[in-house]
């Protein structure tokens, strides 16, 4: 039975951790989801949560889940979802996308492992004209 079960791939769309300028020269980090697909994207649902271990204690580490919801997604469009803090770059920080095209439910889970979220990792993402760290 499920093997008859049909699970569309997800394709064409990212998640970026972006660079941004924030107040008093200080850099600003902002999640966003990227629709780089050639249809449109449609009843976004977006949750959020970061997780790990304190690597002094070894005691385990959970960020709050947050859930976004958007109505659609145009292509080659992008969409601001969160600001991420630099506490967090050291966990697992996982982003859950389900959205809809033509009556098709697509899932994915994108994970930005540890320590992934570096200056040394980023490259000049066009789409938002900063630099960034994508994971597609």
């Amino acid at each position: 039975m499920k093997k008859d079960i049909l699970i569309p791939k997800v394709e064409n769309v990212a998640f970026v951790v972006a660079m941004e300028q924030g107040e008093n020269e200080e850099p600003a980090y902002n999640v966003y989801l990227l629709n780089l697909r050639d249809d449109i994207m449609e009843g976004i649902i977006v949750t959020s949560t970061g997780y790990g271990k304190n690597e002094q204690t070894g005691e385990t580490i959970r960020t709050s889940t947050l859930r976004h919801c958007m109505e659609i997604l145009l292509p080659n469009e992008a969409a601001k979802i969160e600001p991420i803090m630099p506490d967090v770059f050291g966990l697992t920080n996982e982003y859950f996308l389900s959205f809809w095209v033509n009556d098709v439910m697509y899932d994915k889970k994108f994970l930005f492992l540890p320590d992934a979220i570096s200056e040394k990792n980023m490259i000049f993402i066009e789409k938002l004209g900063v630099k960034g760290v994508m994971i597609v």
